[in-house]
């Protein structure tokens, strides 16, 4: 080997300099790194003695308040860590060891959980005006558009404003009843994409069907289209967003419970970048539509789509500078419009189907009610359904036993008051827990029973006066779309069970049959509902 080759293979001997570079970029390294560590555990030791403060100055004047009992939590978390995954269930187990008012601490934030219908009529008609408000969470703050629509938004004279809007033009029963047509054409739709399966012999998953079904009718009647392949009823690109916007906003977001180190906790854990993602592609979505009528719309009116009729009181309160209405509060609208109540729809359905399926005697029923009503029909139409009142108490038990919204949406405490006794500060968060109502032994017998016949004869209702059965509210925040789910959800059970008859999949029992749930905005069957469906035979 030539010496130049043996060099060339001789390992490199670092100069002085490099050796001093390598030091410093150790050192430099190092230095980086404990200042990191030292910042993190000052901005640590920052926020615990911030909490502190805090903690001490809340003891200090809750002394000598009498305050509803509760169970002992740990410092900083409060009873977070016994808030198991299913809370509704978790906290009706504390109300049956505490009582139905059950105070806790969830972080930095004291909540009340009521948890029998009295005291729910003592939220509801005492202290309405005082306990109607909502918490200004995280969570929420982005897609309401800073408190522009009306589910999520705290209590104030634009939120009655908004609230009335929404009833007046979309939700009363004319309007209501004026979507007749789109409900009947989707549930038709529905119907024929159920036959395609059943003549293959496949099963229908029920879950994806009903909510591309109520998407499509929410669809037709805000933008005026579907957003799913034509004739059928399968699934939705609309559902999916609606999901994951559920997802979000069910999930456990700990800057809602840690509200002054919020923007911390939510850009550590990225719930900040999930919920911009979400709000962007709602935001496009109406930025979209809105331009679309903007192009189209020449002569100023509308053309009975709900986004229409909203640009046109936007155009309308612009001329006479009123300026209620603003571009982000018609989107803010369209949220509530198409989030309000399409997942609550479908999940209720979704559970009437499963339980009827595993209960024989009350499927037959129900059935043979059905199909006397619509004798010698296809279809069962809206005119029928007043005459159908063992399906009506159907949905009644459903919405006892399973209700979708089991802790509803909290309220917020404007004033200070006294509940039962108890005080209540300003700011304190309430949760009305319908599940632990609906299930409460003194209010009903059997409670974990499926059975309608409960309902038979009996007055009680969910308009928001029996407060032993409240899965819409009561006061002030009672959803306003009790008459269109009411109409979605009856018209699309009659129809399923006049024209077919269902079966579980072969191999599954019903005392087999998954009935566990998965909680969020909306407590949904954790296993999807899969049936066999056979056309029914008609007279």
């Amino acid at each position: 080997m030539s010496r130049l080759g043996r060099l060339s293979t001789m390992p490199a001997v670092p100069s002085a300099a490099q050796e001093e570079s390598q030091r410093d970029l150790q050192f430099h390294a190092h230095s980086t790194s404990a200042f990191l560590t030292a910042l993190l555990l000052i901005s640590f030791t920052l926020l615990l003695l911030f909490y502190l403060r805090r903690r001490e100055k809340a003891n200090k004047e809750s002394s000598s308040l009498r305050l509803a009992p509760g169970p002992t939590g740990l410092p900083v978390i409060g009873n977070l860590h016994q808030i198991g995954d299913l809370p509704h269930r978790s906290l009706h187990q504390f109300s049956r060891a505490y009582g139905p008012l059950l105070r806790l601490r969830l972080g930095s934030v004291t909540a009340l959980v009521v948890s029998s219908p009295a005291l729910a009529r003592d939220i509801f008609k005492t202290h309405d005006l005082a306990l109607c408000s909502r918490p200004n969470l995280t969570s929420w703050r982005r897609l309401n558009y800073g408190g522009l629509e009306v589910a999520l938004s705290p209590y104030s004279p634009r939120w009655v404003r908004a609230r009335r809007l929404m009833v007046i033009h979309f939700l009363a029963p004319r309007p209501v009843r004026d979507l007749a047509a789109t409900r009947e054409e989707e549930v038709r739709t529905l119907m024929r994409t159920v036959a395609v399966a059943a003549a293959s012999g496949r099963a229908v998953d029920l879950g994806k069907s009903l909510m591309c079904l109520v998407t499509c009718i929410m669809c037709r009647a805000v933008f005026g289209k579907r957003f799913a392949p034509a004739g059928e009823c399968s699934k939705s690109e609309i559902g999916d967003m609606i999901s994951l916007t559920s997802e979000i906003l069910g999930g456990f977001v700990a800057g809602d419970f840690f509200p002054w180190a919020h923007r911390w906790l939510n850009a550590v854990t990225g719930v900040h970048g999930k919920l911009k993602r979400n709000f962007e592609e709602w935001d496009n979505l109406f930025e979209r539509e809105i331009k679309e009528r903007e192009r189209a719309d020449t002569g100023g009116g509308d053309d009975g789509t709900y986004v229409s009729v909203l640009l046109r009181l936007l155009r309308e309160e612009q001329s006479n500078n009123e300026g209620g209405l603003t571009r982000d509060g018609v989107k803010a609208l369209l949220l509530d419009l198409m989030f309000g109540g399409t997942d609550t729809m479908e999940a209720t359905m979704e559970w009437a189907m499963a339980e009827l399926v595993r209960t024989p005697r009350a499927l037959a029923r129900a059935q043979e009610e059905v199909r006397r009503v619509a004798a010698g029909k296809s279809y069962v139409d809206e005119g029928d359904l007043q005459r159908l009142s063992y399906l009506h108490a159907v949905v009644k038990e459903i919405l006892r036993l399973h209700p979708v919204d089991p802790l509803m949406l909290p309220h917020e405490c404007q004033q200070h008051c006294k509940i039962a006794g108890y005080d209540v500060a300003a700011g304190t968060r309430i949760y009305i827990n319908a599940w632990s109502i609906g299930h409460d032994a003194d209010a009903w017998d059997n409670p974990e029973e499926f059975w309608p016949e409960r309902f038979e004869g009996s007055s009680v209702d969910y308009l928001g006066q029996c407060f032993e059965l409240l899965p819409f509210g009561s006061g002030r925040r009672i959803c306003p779309g009790i008459s269109m789910a009411e109409s979605v959800m009856w018209l699309t059970l009659a129809n399923l069970l006049h024209g077919f008859d269902w079966a579980l999949p072969a191999g599954v029992r019903r005392e087999d049959l998954d009935m566990s749930e998965v909680f969020g905005v909306v407590v949904n069957k954790k296993e999807p509902l899969v049936l066999m469906a056979t056309p029914a035979k008609l007279l």
